[in-house]
């Protein structure tokens, strides 16, 4: 069984950051990859699924 990332978003750019976008309710900002043969990677605090716009319905 596999679990659905709780948010999906398209990206412009493959280093991004993730705060949590809550504000105080988010978590700390880490800055991610997103490796070129995948297309997207996911925020280990929040779980998001961070898409770069080449891969957008690819993955």
């Amino acid at each position: 069984m596999t679990l659905e990332a709780p948010e999906t978003r398209i990206v412009d750019s493959y280093r991004i950051a993730c705060d949590g976008g809550e504000g105080a309710l988010g978590h700390p900002r880490v800055w991610l990859q997103i490796p070129h043969d995948l297309g997207y990677v996911e925020c280990p605090y929040c779980d998001a699924k961070l898409v770069h716009r080449d891969f957008e319905g690819k993955v």
